[in-house]
């Protein structure tokens, strides 16, 4: 699905009105229907509403609520409507639907001061449903003291709130608040997702993200090169398996990390890697670590030495065609030997590598970026916000408030696949577009847990078919971000079934190890219903 800016989808509503005859006014139908259908089907049982409360702002956001009211209105629903501002500062669209609302019986009231709300929240006593249509897509910082007030009321008294398009106080483009804004529970996407849903604060105050047919065609808000990964996106990049296939038709993985101590993260990768169906997986450490990786390894992964001595390796490298992917970092040490063996293997290795980790700390862009963009085949980096920083010498805040606009800049400089982590997580590709993955999950806040994702993403680019000695004019660098997606969703999907049955506190890394089956199983029944 598509995500936008709060500009593309202003401009996709001005092609729906100068090409296409559209009305703002049959957007705000559209809304209101669509908006009162979900309050109805999904909100409406929950509990006894007395009212229905209905927040006004200024402009078509406003307008958009009283839609959706004066439809529940219509369905023998109590709805009473806020006006935050006077009429002489509502558009004309607004006006317009004020006078429909007390046609369909909606109890419209103009607020004149805070205390007015006050005193209605305060001596009503019942669960309040609040639907918030204060402000919309062209917010700008800072908030005024009036809305501060409005919204730590509406924050202290809700029981449920909705907000129509984006929560009040959040800015569209980057999820920004100044001092306060509407937590909503829910957020009715008005046509298309917003970035500001899924980024910074603004991922935290919109709740449940919930996309709300406009009634726009969709050869308008086709395009884009910004994308929320969904079920329907996630099958369409996931491919079954030939039952009469061998081992090596699913490839070998070389996962290269573990160090004194640290060998449990190599060890998850490597499982990782193992359970979403490589064929075989082999896995390395320092000398030093051998013992302990070898206590403690699944007996189906191979083992070996990392090469230390510039003879061995001359003579691994000669052998490196005999893998199909690599994930290089997990549990390595950040030691200078670590540094070299990365970039031995990012210099010569002419498969797909995973730079995980350990990895990433021991590379910097200032000093490496030609290693990668060096590089002819695929090159991922997954990094969690802080190792994406320090990778690239910015600050974490800088990373954090402007993740879409720091991704693709490192995109553009390595020429790389970026999986940037976090509770949302944002994969930038070189042919320019982003698939945010939001699913937010306590209980994949866990050490480990990104070791899992380099492996799940390391095992399914092994099973590619192979492509390293094709011409690079004709390779098909879409089936590699195709699997990153799958690895990703896969992850996601394996995090909240091991959720789902051990509780958040309980799951550890491995958790998410040990359910992939159950995530490969739904995978399957998905495409197959499909067929």
């Amino acid at each position: 699905m598509r995500v936008v800016s709060a500009q593309e989808m202003k401009a996709i509503e001005e092609i729906a009105m100068s090409e296409l005859g559209y009305t703002e006014s049959l957007i705000v139908e559209n809304v209101g229907i669509r908006g009162a259908d979900f309050l109805e089907e999904v909100l409406a049982g929950e509990m006894e509403w007395s009212e229905i409360i209905l927040l006004v702002g200024r402009g078509n956001n406003g307008a958009d609520a009283l839609a959706i009211g004066r439809h529940l209105a219509s369905r023998n629903h109590r709805v009473r409507a806020f006006l935050l501002f006077p009429d002489d500062e509502h558009t004309a669209e607004l006006t317009a639907q004020i006078k429909l609302a007390n046609g369909f019986g909606v109890k419209v009231t103009e607020i004149k001061n805070i205390d007015q709300l006050t005193s209605y929240f305060g001596q009503t006593a019942s669960n309040f449903l609040v639907v918030d249509g204060v402000l919309g897509t062209g917010f700008r910082l800072p908030l005024s003291q009036y809305l501060f007030e409005v919204f730590n009321l509406v924050n202290e008294y809700s029981t449920i709130t909705v907000s129509i398009d984006l929560p009040s106080g959040v800015e569209a483009e980057h999820g920004e608040i100044s001092s306060t804004a509407i937590r909503a529970d829910y957020t009715l996407a008005i046509g298309l997702p917003k970035t500001g849903h899924f980024i910074a604060t603004g991922a935290q105050y919109s709740g449940e993200v919930v996309t709300l047919d406009a009634g726009l065609p969709r050869k308008i808000t086709a395009g884009g090169n910004t994308f929320l990964l969904n079920p329907e996106e996630i099958i369409s990049y996931y491919h079954g398996r030939d039952r009469f296939a061998h081992k090596n038709t699913f490839g070998h993985a070389l996962i290269v990390g573990g160090s004194h101590g640290l060998c449990g993260a190599l060890m998850m990768t490597g499982s990782a890697a193992l359970k979403v169906g490589t064929g075989l997986v082999t896995a390395v450490t320092w000398s030093q670590s051998y013992s302990e990786l070898v206590s403690r390894i699944p007996p189906e992964i191979m083992t070996g030495l990392i090469p230390v001595q510039r003879e061995d390796v001359a003579s691994i490298l000669k052998n490196f065609d005999r893998y199909d992917t690599v994930v290089v970092g997990p549990g390595m040490g950040r030691s200078s030997d670590t540094r070299r063996v990365v970039l031995e293997v990012l210099n010569h290795y002419a498969g797909p590598v995973v730079v995980d980790a350990d990895a990433i700390k021991v590379l910097s862009l200032k000093d490496d970026h030609e290693v990668f963009r060096r590089r002819k085949a695929p090159t991922i980096l997954t990094p969690h916000m802080g190792e994406f920083a320090q990778f690239s010498g910015l600050s974490v805040e800088e990373v954090t408030s402007r993740p879409l606009q720091h991704l693709r800049e490192l995109v553009d400089q390595t020429n790389s696949c970026i999986v940037m982590k976090g509770p949302a997580t944002y994969l930038g590709f070189p042919n320019g577009e982003v698939h945010i993955n939001y699913y937010p999950n306590d209980g994949m806040a866990s050490g480990g847990s990104g070791d899992v994702l380099a492996g799940i993403i390391g095992g399914l680019l092994a099973q590619l078919p192979d492509e390293r000695h094709t011409s690079q004019m004709f390779e098909d660098k879409s089936r590699y971000y195709n699997a990153i997606c799958a690895a990703v969703a896969a992850h996601t999907m394996a995090g909240k079934i091991a959720r789902d049955a051990l509780g958040a506190r309980a799951m550890t890394a491995m958790s998410i190890v040990d359910h992939l089956s159950h995530a490969f199983k739904e995978m399957d029944e998905e495409r197959i219903a499909k067929l």
